[in-house]
């Protein structure tokens, strides 16, 4: 008896797996697959931004002179570039940039960064830019040896 109830489970076993694949088999369509597959290999296209400089020096400036620089970037990736966020290092510094527009691949845009010229004596800002690139971030700089107002600039050693 013990033999007969045996063997009957391991069929109905048998008969349950084998019904299940089938079904699953047939559960299967061919155009999800296709555009699962399109899906995937969209996603392993990343955009790349490209500066034409990474840091701007605007050399000796009288202290309160704003100061204006464009960083050029060009999408040098396969994927769309879409800049989310671009913040500087403090107040001084203000970012200017195509904020959630995207770039398409091969086409440039700008960043306008504006310095108000405080602070003394050499002045290093950065502006991190935020965007769907591999690395989620650049980092750019901004230079200046700033004199106090009313001073005038040295260009080079005193010779005396």
């Amino acid at each position: 008896m013990k033999r007969i109830v045996t063997a009957l489970s391991v069929v109905a076993l048998l008969f349950i797996s084998t019904s299940c694949k089938d079904k699953a088999i047939a559960k299967i369509n061919s155009d999800n697959v296709e555009v699962a597959s399109n899906r995937d290999a969209a996603q392993k296209k990343i955009p790349v931004m490209s500066f034409d400089k990474s840091e701007h020096d605007f050399g000796t400036i009288e202290q309160g002179t704003p100061q204006e620089t464009i960083f050029k970037f060009t999408n040098t990736g396969d994927a769309p570039l879409i800049i989310t966020d671009a913040k500087s290092s403090c107040g001084c510094t203000v970012p200017e940039y195509p904020k959630n527009t995207p770039i398409a691949p091969g086409d440039s845009g700008e960043l306008l960064v504006k310095f108000n010229g405080s602070g003394q004596n050499l002045v290093t800002k950065t502006v991190t830019v935020t965007a769907n690139t591999a690395k989620g971030s650049e980092l750019l700089r901004i230079k200046a040896f700033v004199n106090p107002k009313g001073t005038v600039a040295v260009a080079g050693p005193v010779k005396g």
